[in-house]
């Protein structure tokens, strides 16, 4: 395209980002609490509900990339005001990542972590980890790395977020080797029982660089995966797939992902966070069909390196983690968006 066409065409979106929230379209933002920022770099979140508690982690390191110094931080509070420390799971030479949380079960706090080894500064490889809560959510295991099914082992793994449905824990292993973007990549679907030990479903035939995904089921069973690109056209892809999950169904997004996440709400609509790259970068909010179009309904407070949402649905409140830098330093905030206000926001055009 003629740069001068776009610069145009990136003028244009910005003014009709502008007129929709002018006009009154549902882009609204939220005031949020920062509950976290010891560390020189804080990123990475995820929130659960557990034991009347809610637990929120991250990763705490020197940067977002490279390091063999990031840790996992996990706090908790009763009441999403008052945060405490509960573990920092660290291990040697391995740069612990993206801790996602999920309840086993067994009636544990399950902590899949993303584990990169460097020698002098370089990206040597991945292995997934996992740590697990003691039943009261008091005190985790050190992390130890995960069983990959031999037919799909590799130099890169990556179990982003373990969803468990009638006692089986599913992910998306997204598969990368030393050139990254510019080398080959795949996605499996893999499932375990016991949180360490995984085996392979199926392949996603999946262009662009796939890589984070959340998994998710609907009322009916059916499996929906929300799958971020970064090659290509970079949009983001659902995914659905009918027990045994050996079939697979693509739609592709309107909008790009990152960190991407999202919850079923009772009538069956989605609540989705991801990062925003257009005009600008932000954290938002958006909702809309399995599949179809999705439309922004809130912002939050956020720029630079951010994103990352963690969703939890509680006491008639959207209770939302995520981590930004727009104050300078990057940092775990959280958010809360009354039901109130949430139904007001999907009803609106």
């Amino acid at each position: 395209m003629n740069p001068l066409l776009k610069v145009f065409a990136r003028v244009l979106l910005a003014l009709v980002v502008t007129e929709a929230a002018v006009s009154g379209q549902a882009v609204k933002e939220v005031a949020v609490t920062k509950i976290w920022d010891k560390a020189e770099h804080n990123a990475f979140t995820d929130l659960i509900r557990f034991k009347e508690t809610f637990y929120c982690s991250f990763r705490e390191g020197s940067g977002h990339v490279p390091g063999t110094d990031g840790i996992v931080r996990i706090l908790k509070s009763t009441d999403g005001k008052s945060w405490q420390s509960v573990a920092m799971l660290g291990k040697v030479g391995v740069d612990l990542r993206d801790p996602k949380l999920s309840v086993t079960p067994d009636g544990r706090l399950m902590v899949i972590i993303g584990g990169s080894y460097y020698e002098k500064g370089k990206l040597m490889g991945r292995h997934p980890h996992v740590s697990f809560s003691d039943k009261s959510g008091s005190t985790f295991s050190e992390p130890e790395k995960v069983s990959v099914d031999p037919s799909i082992a590799s130099w890169g793994s990556w179990y982003w977020r373990v969803t468990w449905h009638k006692g089986v824990g599913y992910a998306m292993d997204y598969q990368i080797g030393p050139q990254e973007r510019r080398g080959p990549s795949a996605m499996y679907l893999v499932k375990t029982k016991d949180g360490i030990n995984f085996e392979k479903v199926s392949k996603l035939e999946i262009d662009g660089f796939p890589n984070e995904a959340t998994i998710r089921f609907d009322k009916a069973g059916k499996m929906h995966v929300m799958i971020r690109r970064e090659i290509e056209d970079k949009m983001g892809v659902w995914a659905t797939s009918k027990a045994p999950f050996t079939q697979w169904s693509f739609q592709k997004m309107g909008i790009r992902l990152g960190g991407p996440n999202f919850l079923f709400m009772k009538d069956g609509r989605v609540i989705a966070g991801t990062r925003v790259y257009e005009p600008k970068i932000y954290t938002a909010l958006f909702s809309g069909k399995p599949g179809g179009e999705m439309q922004q309904i809130f912002t939050f407070p956020s720029g630079g390196d951010n994103s990352y949402p963690g969703l939890v649905m509680y006491d008639r409140k959207l209770w939302v983690s995520y981590y930004s830098s727009h104050e300078g330093k990057t940092s775990i905030y959280l958010a809360v968006i009354s039901r109130e206000d949430l139904d007001a926001a999907l009803k609106k055009p």
